[in-house]
């Protein structure tokens, strides 16, 4: 056995596996320039390795990854530099790629947060193993921002209207609603996670994703949601964020409580009105296809209408996973441009750097936001700007898991 030690990414040879750890347990593991530079770096070399079989992605202490460095982001977009912190997030989409379109097996075990950019480098590999520490979330509404890293391919593909809600709102799920609603494959114990990592070592030759996969249904269990879950309000979830704008969203969840006083629903609907109302508009066409909710804009029928999202979203598939992060880099480079809206810096402000949680969004309200201005997010930066879409690496020998998402 070898453990190289790269400051921030940990690695650990053993014959046919290779584990990296990140290594920053004081940000929860955020993730820096170097760090994705150093994740790209080895899965792209471990990919044309023939004496590497699996890959396992952990994290030091109490996360697995929380994120981006936001902060370095948010310094360089005060110090007039924007375009370093979009090259930053290309570099990031560029990692998210080869993750999901990756020829061999990524192990991730998220035995803790897992938030943001950290779902990023986790959801888009094979096996994702939840325990009964982990705590995920797409918080990225609440800081002026959209839930990114190829979450819009990832969330319109959950069950009914189940990513809208945990993109909108923020909201936390642990590891057995991970498991529940298919963003992790597997939920093991923290306990026998040390016992689970030796049987993955010893992988052999012929079918090494076969293998982990035999390890890892020997080691799952399959715990219920607790009873406050919102996977016990999974009707309320689709009849109300099925709507097609954020206003008929929180109009329906407003009805809801009237009719049935139900504390999830309010804490549901506060969520909402403390999220940048910019961020909310985005993240709901990202989500959605754009040809799917100009088509509800003539259904009347309120079952047609559940159904044609139903189809477009999670069926019709009409994005790849490459289109998606082409498309999000778009919309993240016009964030740290913020020409169009600043709340991204304020929203950071208010919850990271200040933690005063006041933002001041910019528009102030939902009407505000009018959809010319939501329209410039999914076009081009200006030519002058020097700016180009993202160029994803081309990719070769392709399992049939990873053409599925192209």
């Amino acid at each position: 056995m070898a453990l190289e030690s790269h400051s921030q990414i940990l690695v650990e040879e053993k014959p046919s596996v290779r584990i990296l750890t990140l290594n920053r347990p004081k940000q929860l593991n955020a993730l820096s320039l170097n760090m994705v530079t150093r994740l790209l770096q080895l899965f792209l070399a471990y990919e044309v390795d023939p004496t590497v079989k699996l890959v396992i992605l952990k994290g030091q202490g109490r996360a697995f990854c929380a994120g981006g460095d936001v902060s370095a982001v948010v310094r360089d977009i005060g110090l007039g530099k924007w375009r370093r912190s979009a090259d930053f997030m290309s570099l990031e989409y560029t990692l998210n790629y080869v993750m999901a379109t990756y020829c061999k097996a990524q192990i991730s075990i998220l035995n803790g947060i897992v938030m943001g950019g950290g779902a990023g480098v986790c959801v888009h590999g094979r096996f994702r193993i939840a325990t009964e520490n982990t705590v995920f979330a797409m918080p990225e509404t609440a800081l002026g921002l959209f839930p990114d890293v190829g979450a819009s391919y990832l969330l319109s593909r959950l069950s009914g209207f189940f990513g809208e809600y945990v993109g909108l709102t923020g909201a936390r799920l642990n590891g057995a609603e991970m498991l529940a609603c298919g963003l992790a494959t597997h939920f093991v114990p923290s306990t026998r996670l040390t016992a689970l990592q030796a049987d993955l070592c010893k992988v052999g030759s012929s079918d090494p994703v076969t293998f982990a996969s035999t390890i890892l249904d020997a080691y799952t269990q399959h715990p219920h949601p607790e009873r406050q879950s919102a996977f016990y309000r999974l009707d309320v979830i689709d009849k109300c964020f099925s709507r097609r704008t954020i206003e008929e969203i929180m109009s329906a969840l407003e009805r809801e409580a009237t009719h049935k006083p139900d504390d999830w629903i309010s804490a549901t609907v506060e969520a909402l009105k403390k999220a940048s109302p910019a961020s909310l508009k985005i993240t709901l066409r990202s989500v959605r296809s754009q040809d799917a909710s100009q088509a509800c804009n003539d259904v009347k029928d309120k079952l047609t209408l559940i159904v044609l999202y139903k189809f477009q979203i999670r069926e019709g598939r009409l994005q790849g996973v490459g289109q998606c992060l082409i498309r999000e880099n778009r919309m993240v480079s016009h964030v740290m441009k913020g020409e169009i809206s600043k709340d991204f810096v304020e929203g950071c402000r208010a919850i990271l750097i200040d933690k005063d949680r006041n933002p001041k969004w910019e528009p102030r309200r939902l009407e505000d936001m009018k959809d010319i201005m939501v329209d410039k997010y999914f076009k081009r930066v200006e030519e002058e700007d020097g700016w180009e879409d993202l160029k994803l690496p081309p990719r070769k020998h392709l399992p049939a898991s990873a053409i599925a998402k192209l």
